[in-house]
This record gives C-alpha cells, structure tokens and sequence, in this order.
C-alpha cells in the first residue's frame, strides 16, 4: 500500500491511500480516517460508499465526518465507485462506466474485465484492511450515498451478520424499477432480471432478506426523489417484512452534500450506538 497523502484531523489522521486491486485490475484508492483511539486499541469500522460521479474524495472533503467519528473511536473508510485507469472501459454519460461503478461484479463486455466492484468493496478491501490497520472487524458498518445508498443496503442485506448497522442519504432504493438501475444493470449484468434482484435492495428484502433496522435520510427537493429514488418503495417493504426503518424526509433539502453533512454526525451517531454494543 503507498499512503499518497495524510493530515492531522480532530486528533486522528486522515490518510488516502492507493494499492493494487486483484479485484479491478488496476489501481484502486480510498480514504481512510484513524481515530485517535486507534492509536491504542483496535477501533470499530464504518464503510462509507459514494453515489454517481464521486471518488472517495468527494465525502473526504465535504461530508464532515471526522469529528463524530473521532468523538466515537470510529475508523470510516470510503472507497472509490468504479474502477479507473487506461483501458479501463467507460461510456458516455455519467450514469455508467467510470464513477458509476454500481457496486456489482459486472459479466458483460466490455465491463467484465475491471467492474468488480462487489469483490472489491466486500472481500478484498477488507481483507487490505484488516491486514494494514487496527480494526475491530467485528464491529463493522456501512452506509453511502444515492448509489452508494443503494451498494450499503444491498450489501448490508447480503451479509446481515457481518454488519451490526446500516443507514443511507438519499439512497437508490430499487434500481431495477427506475432509469439508472435500468441503464446499468442490462450494461453490467445482461438481461437475466433475477441477477438484477440480488443489487436492489427492496427485492433482496421481498425474497427474505433481513437487517435489524435501518436509517434513511431523504431531501423533500431532492431533483431525483420521483423519478429515481422513490423511498416509499423501501418503506413499504420493510413494513411488509417488519425490518424497523426510520425514513426522514428532511424539508428543503437537495440531493449534494450540504444534504449530506447536515445529517452525517447523526449517522455516525445511529452507527456507533449499534457498533459498541457488546
């Protein structure tokens, strides 16, 4: 691993990292945060996923979520959305190829190659992790943006006994039923629908999946929330399968990170309280 930057921050260290990815196939970067109880003792972990467009630099820089997590002892690590690099497929648009990676180990050309993202974020940069930092993985959570919502619920729903707490901001609730999920999921995954299932995250919980609660914040002006986000989808499935889920529809709020960063230390609240239960 080559530590490409690291500063001084709310008495810990934020560091952004770079390694080589077997996952990917290319060099991958992430942010990481130590808390200053890292220093003597293994801390909790909290995976933040980004949405469209973003690098880990995007929460790195605006989400703000160094100081609750230092006043936890919480180490958050905020990988990139896709991979990149020369020869790395892409493809117009924003909302496909590079910075829109979707969280999913893709099978079709010309993605197949790089697009491992579900390896990537689920086995491999754990494991680099784990074997580089002092984390308690056994205490681990997960949360994200928009797509990086929809890559923590689905991952969370995944692999309930590995993740103690799971929220979202504005998050893509099922992709199979609006227009980025229907755009990239034939592009990533060809056309069997059942594939699509196990990345959205309201059909993992209508074929059974379950976590023990959720947090969801929602803009009520958010541009995407009709046409692309459609939370009454979520809250109608958990209703079904009793998951408790806590959807805030926040007044006035838009889809960026002012959004983001006027919740986040209640995020990293919502998590610490689940990930220091013993």
């Amino acid at each position: 691993m080559e530590i490409i930057s690291k500063v001084a921050a709310h008495g810990g260290r934020q560091l952004v990292v770079k390694h080589a990815s077997r996952a990917t196939d290319t060099d991958m970067t992430f942010a990481v945060f130590l808390p200053p109880q890292a220093d003597r003792s293994p801390c909790p972990v909290l995976w933040y996923l980004s949405g469209l467009t973003c690098t880990h630099a995007n929460v790195m820089e605006k989400g703000e979520y160094r100081k609750a997590a230092a006043r936890h002892g919480i180490i958050v690590v905020c990988p990139d959305t896709s991979p990149r690099g020369e020869g790395v497929a892409d493809a117009d648009g924003y909302d496909l190829g590079k910075g829109a990676g979707f969280y999913v180990d893709a099978t079709e050309e010309p993605f197949s190659q790089n697009y491992n993202m579900k390896t990537y974020v689920q086995d491999e940069l754990p494991e680099a992790i784990a074997d580089n930092f002092p984390v308690d993985m056994a205490r681990q959570g997960i949360f994200g943006h928009s797509m990086g919502g929809h890559g923590a619920l689905t991952i969370a729903l995944r692999h309930p006994r590995r993740f103690r707490s799971v929220s979202a901001f504005a998050p893509i609730v099922a992709p199979s039923q609006v227009p980025w999920g229907q755009k990239a999921f034939p592009a990533y995954l060809g056309n069997d629908k059942a594939q699509w299932r196990r990345h959205d995250a309201v059909a993992l919980i209508e074929d059974g999946a379950r976590v023990a609660d959720i947090l969801v914040d929602q803009g009520d002006a958010d541009n995407f929330l009709a046409e692309q986000l459609k939370p009454e989808l979520l809250k109608k499935a958990c209703a079904d399968a009793s998951i408790p889920l806590k959807l805030r529809m926040q007044p006035g709020y838009d889809h960026s990170y002012y959004f983001i960063s006027s919740f986040m230390a209640d995020h990293i609240d919502w998590h610490a309280e689940r990930l220091k239960r013993r």
